[in-house]
């Protein structure tokens, strides 16, 4: 969220933001009720003046007066007690609705409503022409034995999935090959439980407004994260750290679970939108500097264009517009992976930079050189998403036979050059 001061400084830049963002919140109300929490705190500090006054002026008066003044001590003492519920209630109203004020995105976003004004910047490699009459991800899998698909339904519903033989045995090859890219790359690893408490999502900024793709765990204050980005977010809420110990970069990875509402008839087939995944998170939390913050975008996403380089999957780079970046990012950048089945290329990686939105929500301080306590900045980028990327590993590296070729990259990790059938 925003700090109420720059809000009320620049009240024409938070609108034109909402307006590119496409938020909801009503900032009249907002600066209204600020103005009203404003109001209210200078008649307390005023009735607390009076008191102290009274106060010691009842400790120097006859017997006569004190009486008196006791009597009015009683009267400031009660008019504060009234105030204070409604302070409370106040700033609880105002703190929601700073849930809904937008970071304020660079000035190279495209401006525009939704993803049909995203901008691809780069291309990197040519999708493949096939020789033979290509299989889609979810024939290849019944073909070669590697998933129970359609058994696993009946387990767990729709949108789940079950792979075996070496699809399942590739799967995790790619999630340990991931996680060493992001090692050397000099990031700390963090297993992370896939669960949080309430507040902790309201620190990540997906509550309030997207509840409705969380799951609860009912009769507890749980929620299932979506990503690791969620619990990493809020392991330093609360503390100052000092500057020397920043930043803290961390490759996060955890079982992640999604409701996906609102995506009814969406990718309902195979393995592509599924309610439970495997995630490798990248997570940055570095001092309040835009060229800092800006060397960690640079980084985070070159370290995912590297890894799809090394599965030899063709990509696209995408500019990420206004209104389809969500409220708290300042810039984000996606990664598109092909999909030959579909023709077009589909979304893998999302490297976002959020400035000081999610720290103000979840208090992550540090005290810089100068002793003085600021905000600091939060990043986070996608390292690599199964099973969503099986997909494109399935389609793009297939034979004719039916086997699928194991990027030269993955053999040390996978102990084979293909993936064979299930016997």
């Amino acid at each position: 969220m925003l700090d109420i001061k720059f809000i009320r400084e620049n009240p024409d830049l938070v609108r034109k933001a909402l307006e590119h963002k496409g938020g909801t919140l009503d900032l009249d109300e907002l600066l209204a009720l600020d103005r009203e929490i404003s109001d209210l705190k200078r008649r307390t500090e005023s009735l607390q003046a009076e008191r102290n006054a009274n106060a010691k002026a009842a400790a120097k008066a006859t017997p006569e007066e004190r009486a008196a003044l006791i009597e009015k001590g009683k009267q400031i003492a009660q008019q504060l007690a009234d105030l204070e519920p409604q302070l409370r209630d106040l700033e609880a109203r105002l703190k929601k609705l700073l849930y809904l004020t937008p970071t304020i995105p660079w000035e190279g976003a495209p401006v525009g409503p939704d993803d049909s004004f995203n901008v691809e910047t780069r291309v990197h490699g040519k999708p493949r022409t096939f020789l033979f009459e290509p299989l889609d991800h979810v024939e290849l899998i019944n073909r070669n034995g590697w998933g129970e698909l359609e058994r696993i339904s009946k387990v767990s519903g729709s949108r789940s999935y079950a792979l075996k033989g070496d699809l399942m045995v590739y799967e995790q090859a790619l999630l340990r090959f991931a996680l060493d890219q992001l090692v050397a790359s000099g990031f700390t690893p963090v297993s992370v439980p896939a669960y949080a408490r309430e507040e902790v999502f309201y620190g990540h900024g997906q509550f309030p407004t997207a509840r409705d793709q969380v799951y609860k765990v009912e009769g507890d204050d749980m929620y299932l994260a979506g990503t690791a980005e969620v619990l990493l977010n809020y392991l330093h809420a609360g503390e100052i750290l000092p500057e020397a110990e920043l930043p803290k970069a961390y490759v996060g990875v955890s079982a992640c679970f999604r409701s996906e509402a609102g995506s009814a008839g969406k990718d309902v087939r195979g393995l592509m939108r599924v309610h439970q995944f495997n995630k490798v998170e990248q997570y940055v939390l570095c001092k309040a500097d835009l060229e800092e913050s800006g060397r960690w975008f640079d980084l985070m996403l070159a370290n995912s264009e590297r890894i799809l380089q090394a599965l030899e999957l063709p990509y696209r780079v995408l500019e990420v517009s206004t209104g389809d970046m969500g409220l708290g990012k300042y810039r984000q950048v996606d990664l598109e992976t092909w999909v030959p089945s579909e023709n077009r290329y589909r979304e893998t990686h999302s490297c976002s930079a959020l400035l000081d939105w999610q720290a103000r929500r979840a208090n992550l301080r540090y005290r810089g050189e100068d002793g003085k306590v600021r905000y600091a900045y939060t990043l986070n980028n996608t390292a690599l998403a199964t099973p969503r990327i099986l997909v494109m590993l399935l389609e793009n590296h297939q034979n004719e036979d039916g086997t699928v070729t194991v990027p030269e990259a993955l053999r040390p990790y996978f102990g084979k050059e293909r993936l064979e059938p299930t016997r």
